[in-house]
């Protein structure tokens, strides 16, 4: 074995060759959404990079056999909220679903051709409809007059289509419409500006009477509480998850009051960046499947409603999404392993087994070849009142096993989330294993604000956005350099969106980074506040201050007002198309670090919009980095790259 060591070549970190290329691991990122069992099999949504970020729906019946229903010239997305969400529902045999082009829903049954449903400037989301397919009940976003759109939900004739009839729109926001068995009562969630639907919702239920709700009240929730994903079990009652307790937990409404059937320390949920995400399933009167959630690592429980006991199903993975029931002794859910791309299964909750239904696709690693996250735990700044506090992350050692790595610890990539009310996962990330593969070490931060530790961890954010993120980052890489793990002078920083204000942050408050890549990230948050979209409009208003009275805080936060101690170099890609983050706060940030003499490097793609979908887009992003971080850094990758243009960048 030492001999083998020895014949390996010996290579600077960054030069590393690697099996995986930016080509692949932009081609190799599907995603597996939206699963739902129907009375059409398992549908679900597979988002395709290779086919310019397509999104498919996808159809497995009884028998296993995968079949895509509509052709290729269709991509099922919903752009409610910008961010989307679940985006058809079946009507009795008929299929409804959005079309991304122009956002109108389609209907569509067996040896027919789509046709459109409904009215131009609507949007459309997370549906559903009653036992015999003559109703559904959708959020409906209105586009059709100037300012903030209309949210509402929406009762619409699978047959007639047109714009809906509006059975509630007294709130900002709302979520989850779900009827009940008998098809006498809807249920569904509210919540309304300043607030996040993790900050405050409330669950509303009202009675079904000749098309209009009656009885309206709020059963749930209220302030300082989350509710979330009301669901009608097979019983007729009602349930749905609350964080009360600290942590999401699941309920029941008895009569006016509610029941706790659950007590775990981790969370049920998630924050709802899109609709109709779906973490537990209910699977008979007595026994449910929920995911919980632990310091960013998921694991599934059977559950018994009456007693509260539970139990872990012994599976093979670290983060688990789509879960729902096919029957009282099987469920689907999205399972993600640490070494392997998702697959949707089945689970057969008797034995325990596995059936994989659809893959994401082959895994461009072999095992040995692959960075496993290694939890972290590591402490961070105090809180206001002294107490001692820990941060958490995900690290990855570089990994190869082709190569030799030299003397000394290896580079640091620190990864920051979007969100910023996310969170990092244990889950094989291909991005991730592109720096690990070529020598980097990685860390994937959960700042404090980042979901998947319950609701104390998140509010750690609250009017501290661009101050919690930054100090947890800085811990981070002070833990790994005390023990030695990385070298402290050689760091960069990576993150988009949420990330990419904290990247831009710690280059401007920090002197800790010899290069930063900024993906669509914030650079002047008075500016985020004017120009953003509506979800995300007030967001601002808990994680910094309220306008106008916080202005002056807006403006000491912002990047953008702290350039003169910008010191080391800067990568922005941004997509042209971005509502979320519009390019003009990329543009801003570049040019004025371009006129300031520092490193700099820009690349805007067409096409794109919050998040990069297309494959070849994610690749020339990915060739991009490593490019300009060899520059940067004085290491030749040992890709052949397309060169990136600096500004500023001092000969070699």
């Amino acid at each position: 074995m030492l001999a083998a060591m020895n014949s390996l070549p010996t290579l600077p970190y960054g030069a590393w060759p690697s099996s995986l290329g930016a080509a692949r691991a932009g081609a190799a990122a599907r995603s597996l959404s939206y699963a739902q069992f129907t009375p059409r099999g398992l549908l679900w949504i597979e988002g395709r990079p290779e086919e310019g970020g397509r999104n498919a729906l996808m159809q497995a019946d009884e028998h296993g056999a995968i079949s895509e229903p509509l052709d290729a010239g269709w991509s099922v997305r919903t752009r409610v909220h910008e961010y989307g969400g679940l985006p058809y529902a079946v009507a009795g045999d008929t299929l409804l679903f959005a079309n991304d082009a122009d956002q109108r829903l389609y209907r569509w049954a067996d040896g027919e051709a789509p046709r459109v449903l409904t009215t131009e400037g609507l949007r459309w989301a997370d549906g559903c409809a009653s036992h015999d397919g003559r109703t559904s009940w959708w959020v409906r976003e209105d586009h059709r007059a100037p300012g903030e759109p209309i949210n509402a939900v929406v009762a619409l004739d699978p047959l007639a289509g047109g714009e809906g009839t509006v059975l509630y729109s007294g709130s900002d926001f709302v979520a989850y419409p779900r009827v009940s068995p008998d098809g006498r009562w809807l249920a569904f969630m509210v919540w309304d500006h300043p607030n996040m639907p993790w900050d405050e919702s409330r669950l509303m239920l009202g009675r079904i009477d000749s098309g209009v709700l009656a009885a309206l009240r709020v059963v749930a929730g209220g302030p300082g509480v989350s509710v979330l994903e009301p669901q009608w079990g097979p019983d007729g009652q009602l349930y749905f998850l609350s964080d009360a307790s600290g942590t999401w937990n699941l309920q029941r409404l008895a009569g006016d009051d509610t029941e706790t059937l659950t007590r775990f320390d981790g969370d049920l949920g998630g924050a709802l960046w899109s609709l109709g995400l779906s973490s537990y399933a209910l699977l008979d009167e007595r026994r449910a499947l929920v995911r919980v959630t632990q310091r960013a690592l998921d694991q599934l429980h059977l559950v018994d409603l009456e007693s509260g006991a539970s139990a872990p199903l012994p599976l093979d993975a670290v983060a688990i999404g789509a879960l729902g029931r096919i029957d009282a002794d099987a469920a689907h859910a999205v399972l993600y392993r640490d070494d392997a791309l998702p697959v949707l299964a089945r689970i057969d909750l008797g034995s325990g087994a596995v059936q994989v239904v659809r893959s994401a696709g082959d895994t461009p690693l072999a095992p040995a070849e692959v960075s496993r996250a290694q939890p972290l735990a590591f402490p961070t700044v105090p809180g206001a009142d002294g107490a001692p506090r820990e941060a958490y992350a995900f690290f990855h050692p570089p990994c190869n096993p082709a190569v030799q790595a030299p003397a000394g610890p290896p580079p640091l990539m620190v990864l920051l989330h979007g969100g910023p009310t996310g969170h990092a996962s244990a889950a094989l990330s291909l991005a991730v294993q592109f720096w690990t593969s070529r020598g980097f070490a990685v860390v994937n931060v959960n700042y404090g604000g980042s979901s998947g530790h319950g609701r104390a961890y998140r509010e750690r954010l609250l009017g501290q956005w661009g101050v919690v993120d930054v100090q947890d980052a800085v811990a981070a890489i002070d833990a790994l350099a005390a023990a030695g793990r990385i070298d402290p002078a050689r760091v960069a920083v990576r993150g988009g969106s949420a990330g990419g204000f904290t990247v831009l942050a710690l280059l401007t408050r920090t002197n800790r980074f010899r290069a930063g890549i900024n993906y669509f990230g914030v650079a002047d948050l008075v500016a985020l506040a004017a120009d953003t979209h509506k979800f995300e409009s007030r967001y601002t208003d808990r994680l910094i201050a309220p306008l106008p009275e916080g202005l002056a805080v807006y403006r000491e936060r912002s990047p953008l007002s702290h350039l003169d101690t910008l010191d080391c170099a800067l990568l922005t890609l941004q997509g042209a198309e971005d509502k979320v983050v519009p390019p003009a706060q990329s543009r801003a940030i570049v040019a004025a670090a371009r006129e300031r003499g520092h490193p700099v490097a820009y690349l805007e793609f067409e096409g794109e919009q919050h998040g990069f979908r297309r494959a070849e887009n994610i690749a020339r992003g990915l060739e991009a980095e490593l490019y300009f971080l060899g520059r940067v850094f004085g290491f030749t990758p040992a890709d052949a790259i397309e060169p990136v243009p600096i500004d500023n960048l001092p000969p070699a």
